[in-house]
């Protein structure tokens, strides 16, 4: 028998990303609950609709009633894509990120208490450990967390609340912690599609500060594979963290990209720094490595031409 899987946000970048490697395997049935919110595309999943082993059910995982509605049957686990993650819109209204980021994990977490699905995996980022100096060593599972701006807070939150159901009720829950992704299907205002997007249409591109702050970048692929691999072999009560040791300054990024189209690096324009800007984040994947067998296969580079690639084509079949 098919087991079921409960995919959050799987309208958004990384979960469609997933959805898309998890039901090519066969393995798995899938309920995608999605909101539709600015932030997901429907046109990203839209050839799933016609797979009978995938459906489709818009909710908003912060209220209860509308969430109770995906739990006419019984999963194998939920994966918890779902989240408001733009740092720049929790600076001005944090109140969506409380709402769905910490409110709707907390629903899903009485789900699973409540016997709605056998286990659950909680997608977390690299940003709840807060920021680090250019002589600190990656972020390991053990660092504490400090989160320093409105949404890493309340994805800490999230998995402050994972860590107390997990040993108040010792409901089998996982938590993974990945650095920045990129590849298809992201949207436009995050930092690598902006770029691109003002690139291509000869736009200045908006830098923050001396662009020398550091990302820890993963390609999706491998974010999604890492996922998977957890959701196979991950042990109940533990964290692992999903990186690719890449690490680049945003300037570094946006040279790169303006490299690959051709164009002429005075599109970069600096701007005054966003408010608590963390200066560098970097992440230790050793724990996925040697527990899990994960490694991550595409290259920084090799991702960034995939991405760029990706946005050429949508340009092309859009006319």
């Amino acid at each position: 028998m098919t087991k079921h899987l409960l995919i959050t946000g799987g309208a958004g970048f990384i979960g469609s990303n997933f959805l898309f490697r998890i039901l090519k395997k066969g393995k798995y049935s899938i309920t995608n609950a999605d909101l539709l919110t600015y932030a997901a595309d429907k046109n990203n999943i839209e050839p799933l609709k016609k797979l009978n082993r995938y459906r489709f059910i818009k909710c908003d995982i912060g209220n209860a009633n509308e969430l109770s509605k995906v739990f006419d049957i019984e999963y194998e686990a939920i994966i918890n894509f779902a989240a408001e993650t733009h740092v720049d819109r929790s600076i001005t209204d944090a109140a969506p990120f409380i709402h769905t980021n910490i409110g709707g994990t907390f629903n899903l977490l009485q789900a699973v208490l409540n016997g709605k699905a056998r286990k659950m995996i909680q997608i977390s980022t690299d940003e709840v450990y807060g920021s680090l100096s250019q002589t600190d060593p990656p972020f390991t599972e053990k660092n504490p967390l400090a989160p320093n701006n409105p949404y890493s807070a309340s994805k800490a939150s999230a998995d402050l609340l994972i860590r107390s159901f997990y040993h108040t009720y010792q409901l089998p829950l996982i938590i993974t912690r990945c650095s920045n992704n990129f590849g298809p299907m992201q949207h436009s205002e995050k930092f690598i599609p902006k770029v691109i997007t003002n690139a291509l249409n000869n736009r200045d591109i908006p830098l923050y500060g001396d662009g020398l702050n550091i990302r820890d970048w993963i390609f999706v692929e491998d974010h999604c594979k890492g996922v998977e691999l957890v959701l196979e072999k991950g042990i109940p009560g533990e964290i692992y963290n999903i990186g690719s040791n890449e690490q680049k300054t945003n300037l570094e990024v946006v040279k790169l990209i303006l490299r690959y189209l051709n164009k002429d690096t005075k599109l970069i324009k600096h701007i005054k720094d966003r408010k608590g800007h963390d200066k560098r984040y970097a992440i230790n994947s050793a724990k996925i490595e040697k527990e899990l067998g994960w490694r991550p296969s595409v290259s920084f580079e090799d991702g960034l031409k995939k991405t760029i690639e990706w946005h050429l084509t949508r340009i092309q079949e859009r006319g």
